[in-house]
C-alpha cells in the first residue's frame, strides 16, 4: 500500500554532503523529519548548520550529530536518543552512505607514493560496508525498525571496475552488497526492505578525492546515453519514490540508478553537449 511521509522519520548515516546530504532535503519536502549523523571539520562541519536551517524550511524537525557513525560508541549514544525523537517509532529510512575509505593501491605504482596496508583496508571495509550491519543490529535490538521500514546502502559500479586506486572500497562495496542481500533475507519476517542503491558516475566530495576521478568522469558522461553524470538528486528521487510504501517485496536488490550508465557499449551513445538535456550540466562541465 502507498503511504505518505509525513511525519516518519528518516535517519542518514553520512548526512553532510552528496547524496547523502541531497537525500535529507528530498525526504523533508515529502514531509519527513530528518536524523543526520556526520563526521566533519572546518567549513563541512560549519555548512550543516545552514542545511538544518533548509530542512526545517520545509515545516518538520532536524537533528544533527557530528560523529563518527562507524562506531560503536556513537551507536551506543545514539539509538537511546533516535527512539525518543521518534516516540520508539523509530525511522522508516535508514540510508548508509558513509564514504571514507582508502584510497590506495595495493602494489607499488608509479604516481603512487604509497600501497595498501592491513589497517587501512581493514578500516575502509569496516565503515563502508561492515557498520551498516552493527546499525542494523543496534537498532532491531532497541525495536526501532518497524514493520515497512526501508533500509537503503549506497552502493557503486566499482564492485564490477576496477581502478588503480579503488580496490579497498571496490572490496568493501562488494562486501556491503553481501550484507544487503543477507539482511534482506533475515528481515523479512519482519517487513523490512533491505536494498542497496547504485549511483552513477556522481561529482561528489568522495569521488573527487580518487586520484584518478577526472579521466573517469569524463569517459563515464560521454558513455551515459542520457548524455550526463548522475546528480545527488537523482538519488534522492528515487529514495523517496521506493519509501512511498508499507511493502517489503522489493528487497535484497541492487538497484541502479544511473540513466543506463551501467549498460551502455562504451561512447556509442554519447550526444554531444548539443544535445545535453537544458537543465542539466553535461559531464565536462561538471568536471571543472
Amino acid at each position: 500500500m502507498l503511504i505518505p511521509l509525513r511525519d516518519t522519520w528518516s535517519m542518514i548515516l553520512g548526512a553532510s554532503s552528496g547524496m547523502g546530504r541531497a537525500t535529507a532535503l528530498a525526504l523533508a519536502r515529502a514531509g519527513s523529519n530528518i536524523i543526520g549523523v556526520h563526521f566533519d571539520h572546518g567549513p563541512a562541519a560549519e555548512s550543516v548548520a545552514e542545511l538544518s536551517k533548509e530542512i526545517e524550511g520545509y515545516g518538520v524537525q532536524a537533528r544533527f550529530w557530528n560523529m563518527n557513525a562507524a562506531s560503536a560508541r556513537t551507536r551506543a549514544e545514539l539509538v537511546p536518543l533516535v527512539a525518543e525523537l521518534t516516540d520508539g517509532a523509530g525511522p522508516h529510512v535508514l540510508l548508509h552512505s558513509l564514504a571514507f575509505g582508502s584510497l590506495v593501491p595495493y602494489l607499488p605504482r608509479a604516481g603512487h607514493g604509497t600501497t595498501l596496508v592491513q589497517r587501512q583496508l581493514e578500516m575502509t571495509v569496516d565503515v563502508m560496508a561492515h557498520s551498516l550491519v552493527y546499525w542494523v543490529q543496534d537498532l532491531m535490538a532497541a525495536r526501532l525498525l518497524r514493520r515497512g521500514a526501508k533500509i537503503y546502502a549506497m552502493t557503486s559500479a566499482g564492485v564490477v571496475q576496477a581502478l588503480p586506486s579503488y580496490g579497498a572500497v571496490s572490496a568493501a562495496k562488494a562486501a556491503l552488497e553481501s550484507h544487503v542481500r543477507q539482511l534482506a533475507c533475515e528481515l523479512a519476517p519482519h517487513g523490512v526492505a533491505v536494498n542497496a542503491l547504485r549511483a552513477g558516475v556522481t561529482v561528489t566530495p568522495s569521488l573527487r578525492r580518487i586520484p584518478e576521478h577526472a579521466e573517469f568522469v569524463a569517459r563515464a558522461g560521454s558513455g551515459n546515453p542520457h548524455g550526463r553524470l548522475t546528480e545527488p538528486e537523482d538519488v534522492a528521487e528515487a529514495v523517496v519514490l521506493l519509501s512511498g510504501t508499507d511493502s517489503s517485496w522489493l528487497t535484497g536488490n541492487t538497484i541502479g540508478v544511473d540513466g543506463g550508465e551501467l549498460l551502455a557499449a562504451g561512447d556509442a551513445w554519447e550526444l554531444g553537449t548539443d544535445s545535453a538535456p537544458a537543465d542539466r550540466p553535461s559531464a565536462a562541465a561538471a568536471v571543472r
